[in-house]
């Protein structure tokens, strides 16, 4: 069973690791990589994080972020080009679930968790293309795909949660 909280500082090497577990270094998805002293920048930036843990040990994150907050990052750059989002949206992600606990329903948990730590408030996220797995997964969500963007010769979706105007 899975304990959904948000996360606290005595959380930073749990989720450091399983960041660093997914990066493409490892050959995971992620975009960049994770050495401790970034996740502790990230957590201290975050809005909210939120956490899934399984026996002690964290097998699911999701960050949020102001997106002022991350106005160096190339990638958050672009998709700000792309999609600026309604006022008071912010930037969500990265999300992360460990091997052992996909098909869990994990993500769905996070992102609930996330909407009411953050109510009305609008999620945008980039995601990239090739990555099948995230976007259908964010689509079953509810997100919807709303720009496209280009870096370094990668493809982006962005996609938000806003609802249809």
């Amino acid at each position: 069973m899975h304990v959904i909280r948000l996360a606290t500082l005595a959380d930073l090497e749990g989720i450091a690791q399983l960041l660093q577990e997914n990066a493409p270094s490892q050959g995971g998805s992620l975009t960049g990589e994770f050495p401790t002293e970034k996740v502790a920048a990230m957590l201290s930036a975050a809005i909210c994080t939120v956490v899934a843990v399984r026996e002690d040990k964290v097998v699911g994150v999701l960050f949020s972020t102001d997106a002022h907050r991350l106005a160096d990052a190339p990638p958050v750059q672009a998709m700000l080009r792309a999609w600026s989002g309604s006022p008071g949206a912010y930037v969500y992600g990265p999300v992360c679930v460990a091997q052992t606990a996909r098909g869990t329903g994990l993500p769905r948990k996070l992102y609930a968790s996330l909407r009411q730590a953050l109510p009305g408030r609008e999620a945008i996220l980039f995601i990239r293309e090739d990555n099948t797995a995230s976007l259908t997964a964010h689509l079953r969500l509810g997100m919807r795909e709303v720009a496209s963007f280009t870096l370094d010769g990668l493809a982006y979706s962005v996609l938000s949660d806003a609802p249809l105007a």
